[in-house]
């Protein structure tokens, strides 16, 4: 549902002494094998899905061509779990964001945004140098050096005002870069629209967060599930009403819904730049089918 809307793991924190350093180490070893069990569930999981969900293809030319240019195979699916979202934001997610937005003024929301973001741009900064993008790397760093220091802990944006404006960087835009299809239309149970590219960038950029190692090294796990809560509740109380207005005013909410996120996505993968046009047949093409 949400738009988005987006971030060699370090050594986190000082060891001393050879038993500690050894428990460490396997601690990471272990860890790490727990993230490749849980990536081959998935995996086989997501295989499933993709086996059962698929539409089969029209046989009637000009429905044939509608069905590969929208690149949404995964239809039934995709919308069975738009709609399990579209209750889960309904009933729990915009309450809880109707109520932040009442209790919190604009100010203390925009800390938490700033907050936020700046616990994100690590992960900002390696794909952008996975990228060869080092100039964005350089703002990058100097943005979260201004706001965690100046910035109060990243609570207020000094670097923006300081000429140091805001670089996007996440795996799923890496892979683009490198130039990996983004395969299907996909909508993913809580997260919402993606595609399988974007779906592994966003689980390789939650494993090299070094701010997940560090709230597990000193046994606050839970740290992290709570700052994507907190930013998905920031995010829905921001764009709640253009979703409102999205869902009363369309005739399709999902087809809606599916034009205006891969919009969104195209648009920030090549870093808010317009999109070559080389056909003016349609109000509209799908980036989608282009990659």
């Amino acid at each position: 549902m949400l738009l988005h809307s987006s971030r060699s793991l370090p050594t986190i924190g000082p060891r001393f002494g050879g038993t500690i350093r050894t428990i460490t180490r396997t601690k990471r070893v272990s860890d790490l094998r727990a993230a490749n069990r849980k990536l081959q569930f998935f995996c086989a999981l997501g295989a499933l899905l993709l086996l059962a969900g698929c539409a089969t293809p029209p046989a009637d030319p000009a429905a044939r061509a509608e069905f590969n240019a929208t690149n949404d195979p995964l239809e039934p699916m995709n919308r069975t779990i738009f709609s399990v979202n579209d209750v889960f934001y309904t009933y729990l997610i915009r309450p809880v964001a109707k109520t932040y937005t009442f209790v919190f003024p604009q100010f203390t929301r925009n800390m938490m945004r700033n907050f936020l973001n700046n616990l994100g741009e690590p992960v900002v900064f390696a794909n952008d140098l996975m990228q060869g993008q080092f100039h964005r790397a350089d703002i990058t760093t100097g943005r979260f050096l201004a706001n965690s220091t100046v910035g109060i802990g990243g609570l207020f944006d000094v670097a923006t005002s300081t000429g140091l404006p805001e670089q996007s960087g996440d795996f799923g835009q890496t892979l683009y870069r490198y130039g990996v299809p983004a395969g299907p239309y996909l909508v993913l149970p809580i997260l919402g629209p993606s595609n399988p590219r974007d779906a592994i960038g966003m689980g390789v950029d939650s494993e090299m967060d070094p701010f997940g190692y560090l709230a597990s090294d000193y046994g606050h796990g839970g740290a992290t599930w709570y700052r994507y809560i907190a930013y998905g509740i920031d995010e829905y109380s921001r764009e709640s009403d253009a979703l409102d207005d999205l869902k009363k005013n369309s005739l399709d909410y999902y087809a809606a819904m599916r034009s205006l996120s891969r919009q969104h996505r195209d648009a920030a993968l090549r870093d808010g730049k317009p999109s070559p046009v080389s056909d003016m047949g349609g109000l509209y093409n799908d980036p989608a089918s282009k990659k």
